[in-house]
């Protein structure tokens, strides 16, 4: 197997895993969040500042302000494979946009729009001596293969506190976008030959719901401790797909013409995606302005994950998140001592199930990462607060056994935050 870089491709992610399934799943986290390791299922304020949390849309009740959070996100990938040169990518990208408005000193609305999956791959691989005996590499035969695309996630959701320390909240999500996939049979010392391509696309819309609550302990006025749980329900959405057998040549300066048959053109067939259950379970410890630690455990049953009827292979998901955040003083007059630092790790058993290229058996491909980064906030303007939140995660991905692709990427995330007073109502004397 051989990869290759992409060029003006629609993709925002560089990585061969990204075939299967729905892609590269994208958690519901900000870069606040991911910093923190990527926990959040129990956290609503983060030291007092208003944070938009959709991963528990329980959190929502706890905010007061009015908040807007976006941000940029970049992606460098290093691919390793036995016996292959390495070869590294990278990607940029918007990566989300939300807004949150108080509805009552108890409740507030959240809406934004969030990466769901994302696609993006390109590699060869070759077999020689197609048609012959012979033992010079002679008719060798390319197999292509490369995707893109991506899904995205439309939010509205609302939390509320239902008694004095239980807060609940839901999500309506619209899942959206189109995931392409090509396959192609070359054989380029023979001119005579028509080449085949394969190409599949996948235009997928459809309703999507998360539950949270979060249950507060107050330790006393400053310390709080909070059980959560949240969880994304077993739902089916619709997909439009296409499948498109064509044959092509390729000219004497490599030039590859117009397909000069197509075998099959079966368009726009309607039929589902079954998602699975996905369920989040989270602690945090919080000192008010101080300190706040935290874990999450999540599990995904997307083993049952289907497309148009099909199993896709896939294997049952399992996250382990761990971090926290120190603000030295958050009253202090040195800067460096009123921002947010923050570290945490990943661990990871992805819905990822490869078969091994050497024919025997699959590999369940894990994923470990450590975070770390920094809420700085900027200089507040009347009854407005901003932050800048940066983060970073480092980690691996895959195995060089059985074949299989080890990828090493470097995530950085940059997001804008904003707390205001909107809606006020002035008297006047």
């Amino acid at each position: 197997m051989v990869f290759e870089a992409r060029s003006q491709s629609t993709a925002t992610t560089s990585s061969p895993y990204s075939q299967y399934g729905l892609g590269d799943l994208t958690p519901m986290l900000l870069p606040q969040n991911i910093a923190m390791g990527g926990i959040g299922t129990a956290l609503n304020q983060i030291n007092g500042f208003n944070n938009i949390n959709p991963l528990n849309p329980a959190s929502y009740a706890a905010i007061h302000y009015t908040a807007i959070d976006a941000g940029i996100y970049n992606n460098t990938v290093f691919l390793t494979q036995t016996g292959q040169p390495s070869q590294r990518n990278e990607n940029f990208r918007l990566s989300h946009l939300a807004f949150a408005i108080p509805v009552s000193g108890k409740s507030a609305i959240s809406f934004g729009l969030l990466p769901y999956s994302e696609m993006g791959y390109n590699y060869i691989k070759t077999a020689k001596n197609f048609g012959t005996g012979s033992a010079v590499d002679t008719n060798a035969v390319n197999y292509l293969y490369s995707g893109e695309g991506a899904l995205s996630k439309a939010y509205i959701g609302y939390g509320f506190t239902l008694a004095r320390h239980l807060l609940l909240g839901v999500n309506m999500s619209y899942i959206f976008g189109d995931l392409k996939q090509y396959q192609s049979t070359e054989i380029p010392t023979l001119s005579s030959t028509l080449n085949s391509r394969i190409e599949q696309d996948n235009a997928v819309g459809g309703l999507n719901f998360d539950l949270g609550a979060q249950y507060v302990i107050d330790l006393s006025l400053t310390r709080h401790i909070i059980f959560a749980y949240s969880g994304s329900l077993k739902s089916q959405i619709n997909t439009q797909s296409s499948y498109i057998v064509s044959q092509y040549s390729i000219d004497a300066t490599g030039v590859t013409n117009l397909p000069a048959d197509t075998v099959v053109d079966n368009q726009r067939a309607k039929s589902k995606i079954q998602l699975p259950q996905i369920n989040h379970f989270g602690i945090s410890y919080q000192k008010d302005q101080s300190f706040l630690v935290g874990a999450d455990y999540s599990t995904g049953h997307w083993s049952d994950l289907s497309i148009g009827g099909v199993n896709q292979g896939m294997a049952n998901s399992s996250t382990l998140n761990i971090g926290g955040q120190y603000t030295p003083n958050i009253n202090s007059f040195n800067y460096w001592s009123t921002v947010d630092y923050r570290l945490g790790a990943i661990f990871d058993q992805t819905y990822f199930n490869i078969a091994n290229p050497s024919g025997t058996g699959s590999t369940q491909i894990k994923s470990t990462a450590i975070t770390f980064g920094f809420g700085m906030p900027l200089h507040a303007v009347n009854t407005s607060f901003y932050k800048l939140n940066f983060s970073a995660e480092i980690g691996q991905r895959g195995t060089l056994n059985n074949g299989l692709v080890r990828e090493n990427y470097i995530n950085l995330h940059l997001g804008f935050t904003l707390n205001d007073k909107w809606f006020q109502r002035y008297k006047f004397d």
